[in-house]
């Protein structure tokens, strides 16, 4: 008779066990790069969901049903902030019917006030003069210095949404940025030879890139953030590029590539499509994607 009903009591205790205990944190992050951190962070605790795909530009990201369906179920929204998801986020937000995610909600994480920002204008700007980001320059992945303390600032609010699992969250925070100093520390040895490059970039988007390593970013392929390169523009660039003798044309692959190609060819320099973002539904790690970025980077500059 016990053997019989085992297998029913078994099932009923599962049943009665909160399922807060069981629950994994849902986090939803606007971009990889975030999704991926907040994957190594959390660990087991937490299930993470990017919207913006690798190899989308993120300023631009359809805001479809779907996306608003995964914010509907997040117990953490991750954005990068600074205006980099002002087009579309809005309306994912209204569209979730989420109030654990809303600004100032516990839920909403502004990743660009856990950082300093680089390009914040000191002047009014309007958009006559491009994409222009009134907080200052969104882009601080690149540079790894910043997302330790992004690393930090998800491994604290984890541990305040879900206290039970705090020691957790600490103890892979720590192991992150461990590992990312440690990495760092490789990387910097890799392109210590490259500071004082000159390269060109196509978007306003490796300015801390450029800030970490010593490399200068002389000119863009846009004439104004966001705005498309027109002929005199990019006969302006291509006088840049000789007269500074600059080493690459280094751009992201969501861009269009044709004009930084035509640009390289004529100044002599190299060309180089980095991936925008980690292949985070690949599983691949931020050390993992810069791993990869730097060694671009080192072919592309010689060193």
């Amino acid at each position: 008779m016990t053997r019989r009903f085992l297998p029913l009591m078994l099932g009923l205790l599962a049943w009665l066990v909160p399922a807060a205990a069981l629950a994994k944190l849902n986090v939803v992050a606007t971009t990889p790069d975030l999704a991926a951190i907040a994957r190594e962070v959390g660990g087991g605790d937490v299930h993470v969901v990017a919207l913006a795909l690798p190899t989308q530009d993120p300023h631009f990201v359809d805001a479809k049903p779907h996306l608003a369906l995964e914010l509907s179920k997040a117990n953490l929204l991750l954005l990068t902030g600074a205006g980099l998801e002002v087009g579309w986020l809005p309306t994912l937000l209204t569209g979730s019917r989420n109030p654990d995610i809303q600004p100032g909600s516990p839920g909403y994480l502004d990743c660009s006030g856990l950082v300093s920002l680089l390009e914040a204008p000191t002047t009014k700007v309007d958009r006559s003069q491009g994409d222009i980001h009134p907080q200052g320059n969104p882009h601080f992945t690149y540079d790894p210095r910043r997302v330790e303390a992004i690393a930090v600032g998800i491994g604290k609010r984890l541990a305040g949404l879900d206290p039970g699992n705090k020691p957790g969250y600490f103890a892979r925070t720590k192991s992150f940025v461990d590992g990312l100093r440690a990495a760092r520390g490789r990387w910097e040895a890799r392109l210590a030879k490259a500071r004082g490059s000159k390269i060109i970039a196509y978007h306003s988007s490796l300015i801390y890139l450029a800030d970490w390593l010593g490399i200068q970013v002389v000119e863009h392929v846009e004439p104004k953030p966001g705005i498309p390169p027109n002929p005199s523009h990019v006969a302006h660039v291509l006088q840049v590029a000789r007269s500074d003798k600059v080493s690459a044309i280094v751009q992201q692959s969501f861009y269009p590539s044709s004009t930084s190609k035509l640009i390289a060819s004529k100044a002599g320099a190299r060309f180089l499509n980095i991936p925008g973002y980690p292949n985070f539904a690949g599983g691949q790690s931020y050390a993992a994607y810069m791993d990869d970025l730097v060694a671009r980077l080192a072919g592309a500059l010689g060193v």
